[in-house]
């Protein structure tokens, strides 16, 4: 059985005292969670706070992103090594919001991933169809070309220590939820396209993770989908309560 991941993302929101305030609530909540793991992904100047405020405890911190090389004259940017150095294990790569506002590709995805994977780092990458790529019917396209260029271009050893978030941009911040069957539909999709382009062994032992509106009284219904791995939350893990709600309905 596929260890579910309950990763929460903060996107430009707490300040470095709201991060050390956030985590002395949250940490206690969830200290008996062994049924999942736990994963925080703060803004890059609150990073060396979380990574304190979580020391001893099961919660792992992650990057929002990072860039492909080492180091340069690239202003704003953050490498691999950077965020291993400040504690993170894990980070996000291709955040729809990367991609709509920022201009992501499926390219840089890829190659942020495999420097991600080079430093040691556990990427979560994320795919998703907008509301107007939904209405057309190009759901599966779209994931599958996201898929196929972005962590496809992977060797079979480097995807096997990725994770995965199907995000229906539609159903971000947005307060419209995937329905639990239409999330586990694109999953088993990805799976599907996983297995063809890898192997089904490696499809098998994905891991990929629900990002879309996901608060207390929805994941239940969510994690009752066998295809659901794990969520990727957004504006419901800014409360250490509701956080907490959402790690107890992922046992």
């Amino acid at each position: 059985m596929r260890r579910r991941v309950i990763a929460g993302n903060w996107k430009m929101y707490k300040t470095i005292a709201d991060t050390r305030a956030f985590f002395a609530a949250f940490s206690p909540m969830v200290a008996d969670a062994n049924y999942c793991d736990i994963v925080v992904a703060p803004p890059f100047p609150s990073i060396a706070a979380a990574v304190e405020s979580t020391r001893n405890t099961k919660i792992s911190i992650a990057g929002q992103n990072v860039y492909w090389e080492k180091e340069g004259a690239f202003t704003g940017e953050v490498s691999p090594a950077m965020l291993k150095q400040a504690g993170c294990r894990y980070v996000i790569i291709g955040h729809s919001e990367r991609r709509q506002i920022f201009g992501e590709t499926d390219e840089m995805v890829a190659k942020k991933t495999k420097a991600a994977l080079a430093a040691g780092l556990t990427p979560i990458v994320c795919v998703g169809e907008t509301l107007a790529e939904r209405e057309a019917g190009h759901t599966e396209r779209v994931c599958e070309a996201q898929l196929s260029n972005g962590p496809g271009a992977l060797t079979a050893e480097e995807f096997s220590r990725i994770l995965m978030a199907y995000e229906p941009v539609w159903a971000i911040g947005t307060g419209r939820t995937a329905t639990p069957e239409i999330a586990a539909a694109s999953h088993r999709y990805l799976r599907q396209c996983v297995a063809r382009r890898f192997s089904p062994e490696l499809a098998a032992t994905l891991r990929i993770l629900y990002g879309g509106s996901v608060k207390p009284d929805n994941i239940q219904g969510l994690m009752a989908q066998e295809e659901l791995d794990g969520a990727l939350v957004g504006g419901a893990s800014l409360d250490a309560k509701s956080f907490a709600s959402i790690v107890s309905g992922a046992m």
